[in-house]
């Protein structure tokens, strides 16, 4: 053999070696770790939780220890206000990251959130995360623009039919928080970014027993503990894996509650510190660990401040600033200035519009009675100091015009009747107001107001205690002494329709509608009301125009085709409430009302299938359960229809006065076995507190009919 040959062997016999050597090496050397997860954002905003009221903040009665637990391991900043006093602006500030001139959203009613608006949710889906939103009452509903960029936006609240005055629309926070978890757990691999919005500890404070009975003397307090409880099968496990975790969880509230102070029963008319001041926790222990900043912090510096923890790049011409810099030691001691507004007063009554500034320490509130306070040595703001530093109040002026020059263009939208409604059982008010004057004076500041806005609130109080008779009496007081809210005469309306007083209740409401000129939802609910009392014609009519808009809401086409179904005008009803269905798939009331429609035209199988469809939607539909009742009863399977009922008035006490209308027409009809089965249930399942007559009429025509 050559040597060469001798050589080449050799080494290709040494590669060989090598090459099992190298594979050998390859097979059992440790891999690269993976990529780190991107993080989960869990973002909760507790309704109406005034900071003072969290141990976290000082209180000393132990309301919220789970909330608590997450403040000693987070950050908790001291100084943290909203910009607006009410729910639906706040929310909107908090996921755009902008103030309320400049998206548009001012109050509660008569504005939604521009679809094209850059939120916390659609910059965090189109990176790839898992959306998801669950909110607990009605001025976060889905028709209001919130939900822009959220997978899965949860708003199917209990009862969405029709309620009685003032009666809360809201989930329990304990249901709301049950489908967050559900939608959590599913998330699998991919990073998600949930917002939970529970409403506990909103007026009328009615804690569970257990917890009221701890804080007999402030209620409020056992609603803030509820809302903590309803929370902590959230949030242990983000607490139980501490460091290890990958979860960056905000705490905050959308503004606090006057709880009487400076006269302010509870919130939406001033923006005292009660209600501007809110608690903000932010816990991410794999980022930073457990401090206390003084720094101001603001609703709009939320969504910079999650874009940086998240390293994704903060889009420019944002109002607020990443927290990013303090959370991990490097304070800007700059100041921020804060813009707030509270112009509910404003829009809905005719009254000075409430804007304002803080910086450095300064608050200013400009009124026509303009106010300044020293927070520092004056945090309750018991001194004016306006008239005695006109210096600094001017300078603070100047900075509030600055804020207040970026606005937007008009976003003023109309109301859904049913809106209106709701917003206003919500203590909001939501009558458009007259076109103000040209100028404010001291009369129209709401400092010397808001003795009205404690006796709306009071006859809210009276109402919700079973006193309506008295809250009527007490609704006129307002009306007298100024006669130019609207919110007072629709109060006033519904307390009238309450009564039975179905006159005075459209009286009432026509002169709301001419308080609120061009405003078609104050003519829907005057229209509601007709439709009810025999005037379903001119309901109709005065709905045309209103029907006729390609944005027409979808419960004013409701009310009219209810309208038109009382005047045998079936068709065209249900047309409408096509039209209506094709704007809002997911309103179960809307196939409720169908079902009414097809009822009444006597095509029993689509209104068994539409009140059907309903139930797949909201199966909390009262209406629908006992419409199905009504038609099993009259099929013959009256134990299916006293199954149907009682579902019903499980959900919607209310649905007993339907049932016993029903009782009484069917006895009157001659139909005494459906009409015994009515009042057989009625007789059973009625509160005696509000159907004490009713009930001895009905046991006596049970006793004369065996």
């Amino acid at each position: 053999m050559s040597s060469a040959k001798s050589f080449r062997r050799a080494a290709a016999g040494l590669a060989l070696v090598i090459g099992l050597l190298a594979a050998a090496w390859w097979s059992v050397r440790p891999t690269a770790p993976p990529p780190p997860a991107r993080p989960n954002v869990l973002l909760i905003t507790i309704d109406t939780l005034r900071a003072d009221a969290l141990g976290a903040y000082g209180h000393p009665a132990g309301v919220s220890p789970t909330i608590d637990r997450l403040a000693r391991a987070g950050a908790v900043f001291a100084n943290a206000h909203a910009h607006n006093v009410v729910t639906l602006p706040s929310h909107a500030n908090i996921l755009s990251g902008q103030l309320p001139q400049v998206h548009g959203v001012r109050d509660n009613a008569g504005f939604r959130l521009a679809r094209s608006t850059e939120t916390l949710a659609t910059q965090l889906r189109r990176r790839g995360y898992r959306t998801g939103a669950f909110v607990s009452a009605f001025p976060l509903d889905s028709r209001f623009g919130l939900d822009a960029g959220f997978d899965v936006y949860e708003d199917r609240f209990t009862g969405r039919g029709s309620r009685p005055a003032f009666l809360i629309q809201e989930r329990a926070a304990e249901k709301t928080v049950t489908l967050a978890r559900q939608w959590i757990d599913g998330a699998g691999g991919q990073p998600w970014f949930s917002w939970v919005h529970v409403y506990e500890p909103h007026f009328p404070y009615e804690p569970p027993e257990r917890l009221g009975a701890r804080w007999p003397d402030d209620p409020y307090l056992g609603e803030v503990a509820a809302a903590d409880a309803a929370l902590a099968p959230l949030l242990e496990p983000m607490l139980a894996a501490g460091s290890n975790g990958n979860t960056i969880v905000v705490v905050t509230s959308d503004h606090g509650e006057a709880l009487g102070d400076h006269g302010e029963a509870s919130h939406g008319i001033f923006a005292y510190e009660s209600v501007l001041k809110v608690p903000l926790v932010i816990y991410a222990p794999s980022l930073f660990g457990s401090q206390v900043l003084d720094v101001e912090a603001q609703h709009v510096d939320l969504l910079p401040t999650l874009l940086d923890a998240l390293a994704v790049e903060v889009p420019p011409g944002l109002a607020g600033r990443s927290l990013m810099p303090a959370l991990m030691g490097r304070v800007d001691r700059s100041a921020a200035p804060v813009y707030f507004e509270a112009l509910s007063g404003s829009l809905n009554r005719g009254w000075a519009p409430l804007t304002g500034v803080i910086m450095d320490g300064r608050k200013y509130i400009d009124l026509p009675v303009p106010e300044l306070y020293d927070l520092r040595a004056d945090p309750r703001e018991s001194r004016n100091l306006a008239a005695a530093d006109p210096q600094q109040a001017a300078s603070l002026r100047a900075r509030l015009e600055e804020l207040r020059s970026k606005a937007s263009p008009d976003p003023l939208q109309q109301e859904s009747r049913d809106a209106r409604e709701r917003l206003r059982s919500l203590g909001y008010v939501t009558g458009r107001a007259p076109r103000p004057p040209a100028g404010y004076t001291e009369e129209d500041d709401p400092k010397r107001l808001i003795a009205v806005d404690r006796a709306l609130h009071a006859i809210m109080e009276r109402y919700l205690a079973g006193d309506t008779a008295g809250a009527l009496t007490e609704a006129r007081a307002p009306v007298r002494r100024r006669p130019s809210v609207a919110l007072a005469w629709m109060q006033r309306a519904q307390l009238e329709r309450e009564a039975g007083n179905a006159a005075a209740a459209v009286d009432a409401m026509r002169r709301a509608s001419e308080l609120s000129p061009g405003d078609t939802e104050a003519l829907a609910l005057l229209a509601a009301y007709l439709t009810e009392t025999g005037g379903a014609r001119e309901a109709a009519d005065i709905l045309a125009a209103a029907a006729r808009q390609t944005d027409a809401d979808p419960d004013v086409l409701a009310t009219r085709a209810l309208a038109l179904a009382r005047i045998e005008r079936f068709d065209e009803a249900v047309a409408t409430l096509a039209r209506a269905r094709e704007r809002d798939p997911q309103n179960a009331m809307l196939l409720v009302h169908l079902g009414t429609v097809q009822l009444t035209r006597g095509q029993r199988g689509a209104a068994r299938d539409a009140f059907a469809e309903a139930l797949r939607i909201d199966p909390d539909a009262a209406r629908a359960h006992s419409s199905l009742g009504v038609l099993a009863l009259e099929e013959g399977r009256v134990n299916e229809a006293v199954e149907r009922w009682r579902a019903a008035v499980s959900l919607d006490p209310r649905e007993h006065d339907k049932l016993l209308s029903l009782g009484i027409a069917l006895a009157r009809a001659g139909r005494t076995v459906e009409a015994r089965a009515c009042f057989e249930f009625f007789a059973a399942s009625a509160p005696r507190s509000r159907y004490a007559a009713d009930l001895d009429r009905v046991h006596a025509w049970l006793r004369g009919a065996r």
